[in-house]
């Protein structure tokens, strides 16, 4: 297993859960929206199951985003999904196999106060995952998004109370779901939410 990501500290911990469990994982630290750096980590990386999760948000209404703020979201969790994709995609092509999982939001397909920007985002990750899908499925290679609702991460830390949230292992659930298929079966969209919303 290749884990790419930002955070040294982070995927060390991942990384050192994967070999305590009998797992090996190789740990690039890495910018995803850096298209040289990514097609130069990811350069001769046979990837048989790729999942693109990094994704960043600011929730302020358009009047009040900066346009660093609008571009660091266009560029983590939609150019980023390009630079991945197209570095590893080639490979799964030649081989005949491979399966890309998106982890996208139900923010791709409604709208909300706060969300011009991150909203639009998830809704072209839902564009991407689609065409994609249609462009290589008979190529042997399986595209499938999953859209979760709110989630206990870092991401929601905005938020006193998450207990009622999905986790992260619930989000990681639905993606092996996807995964663990027959090759004549492919899970193209999921949606998981929180079985019981927020209060109030």
């Amino acid at each position: 297993m290749v884990a790419v990501a930002r955070s040294r500290s982070e995927l060390e911990t991942l990384a050192s859960d994967i070999r305590s469990g009998g797992g090996s994982c190789d740990a690039i630290e890495l910018d995803v929206t850096d298209s040289t750096a990514v097609a130069r980590a990811l350069e001769g990386v046979r990837a048989d199951v790729l999942v693109n999760n990094a994704g960043v948000g600011y929730m302020k209404p358009l009047l009040e985003l900066s346009s660093d703020e609008w571009h660091t979201m266009v560029d983590v969790n939609v150019n980023a999904l390009f630079h991945v994709t197209r570095a590893v995609l080639p490979g799964m092509v030649d081989r005949g196999r491979g399966h890309i999982v998106m982890v996208g939001s139900i923010a791709g397909r409604s709208a909300f106060v706060g969300g011009s920007c991150y909203a639009a985002t998830k809704h072209a990750v839902m564009g991407f995952s689609e065409s994609l899908m249609l462009e290589v499925r008979d190529k042997g290679v399986k595209v499938s998004v999953v859209n979760p609702g709110s989630v206990a991460t870092s991401f929601s830390r905005r938020e006193r109370d998450t207990s009622w949230m999905l986790t992260a292992d619930d989000v990681a659930d639905a993606v092996f779901h996807a995964i663990d298929t027959p090759p004549r079966v492919l899970v193209h969209r999921i949606e998981v939410r929180a079985a019981v919303p927020k209060k109030g």
